[in-house]
């Protein structure tokens, strides 16, 4: 650490503008904090969403803000009480700071607190600088074959995981995902690591669907480019059998998949909301108390989730390489936003290298 008091930010200003400003360098104020060098953060839907809309749901940019929440780094400082960590140590960071005495904390489901502190969510500031300081329990090290890129993509593969706990994936299952964006693609990756047989992803897109064959799909399909009078559902049926899937992912939350995913999905079977969409949408609820569905949602990650993430890559179960479409230097960072949000068809996962 050095004695400057500001270092550059990455910051939101307002939607649409983005700019390279300098923020306070943070201090060490509780015994347990840590604070981190940021070496690698991976741009977020949730951060393309805040610069082009200024809000998801009812978390409002009502001032200026630093983005990024996807971060790997290095141990630059630590507080009195951390015995766990060392300067130097190279570790990842989950986003997400609870309350320590909120009953979902207690109840072990810290995701679902609504005062939890999220890196990047109005109105806290997110990881894009230097030097992001966050609690001693929320910082997990990186085993030495992890390298910064994928200890930043950790956070994403986190989401997968806990989504793939909640479906309780068995053996054998038959998997339907929709959206083949990175949540989408991970979410089957971690179903076909935990055995099951069937991966079928659906998409718009070709290139991602692409992509998907690298993530554990036994099948894709492009929803944009079926025959007249055949349904994304028939496809899959005829794929995987009538009988349809046993766990729907669903990764869009565009109303269409909602939809198709309630038809396609086994009686008895379970769907898992990822995706966040329109706040209201229509579909036919009838089917779900008929056929006897489990209508899940997933939110972030939770418990053991960064700690299973971080051995999943480690043991080389599962691959975050081949997410990553491009790459910025931090000086650049404002370009990657840029190029991102306005040529989304065309990324997958852009990386935020530094800053130096």
């Amino acid at each position: 650490m050095t004695d400057l008091t500001t270092q550059e930010a990455i910051v939101l200003e307002r939607p649409g503008k983005i700019t390279l400003t300098n923020v306070s360098i943070p201090k060490i104020s509780d015994p347990n904090e840590v604070i981190i060098q940021i070496k690698a953060t991976g741009i977020c839907g949730s951060d393309i969403h805040y610069y082009t809309h200024g809000r998801i749901a009812n978390y409002v940019v009502e001032s200026p803000m630093v983005l990024g929440h996807e971060s790997s780094g290095i141990v630059a400082l630590i507080g009195e009480n951390v015995k766990t960590l060392k300067v130097g140590d190279r570790v990842a960071l989950e986003p997400g700071i609870p309350d320590r005495f909120s009953p979902e904390m207690k109840e072990g489901r810290y995701n679902l607190d609504p005062n939890l502190k999220f890196a990047a969510t109005p109105p806290f500031d997110g990881t894009l600088t230097k030097y992001y300081k966050t609690m001693k329990d929320f910082v997990y090290k990186l085993p030495d074959d992890v390298s910064f890129e994928e200890g930043a993509l950790i956070e994403p593969l986190s989401v997968a995981i806990h989504a793939n706990k909640l479906a309780k994936i068995k053996f054998g299952a038959r998997c339907v995902v929709f959206g083949a964006g990175p949540i989408g693609l991970l979410a089957g990756k971690v179903a076909s690591v935990f055995g099951a047989a069937d991966v079928v992803f659906v998409d718009l897109l070709e290139n991602k669907l692409e992509r998907a064959r690298q993530f554990g799909a036994t099948h894709i399909v492009n929803s944009g480019d079926l025959p007249h009078g055949v349904t994304v559902d028939s496809v899959i049926k005829k794929a995987i059998g009538k009988k349809g899937a046993d766990v729907v992912f669903e990764c869009s939350g565009a109303e269409p998949c909602v939809r198709a995913g309630i038809e396609v999905c086994k009686a008895g079977g379970t769907i898992v909301q990822v995706g966040m969409g329109q706040e209201e949408i229509q579909f036919p609820i009838s089917i779900i108390p008929t056929k006897e569905l489990t209508f899940q949602g997933c939110f972030r990650y939770c418990q053991g989730d960064y700690n299973d993430s971080i051995e999943l890559v480690s043991s080389r179960k599962l691959s975050l390489k081949p997410l990553i479409t491009h790459r910025y230097s931090f000086k650049d960072a404002v370009e990657a936003f840029e190029e991102t949000s306005h040529h989304p068809l065309n990324n997958i996962k852009t990386i935020i290298e530094g800053p130096e």
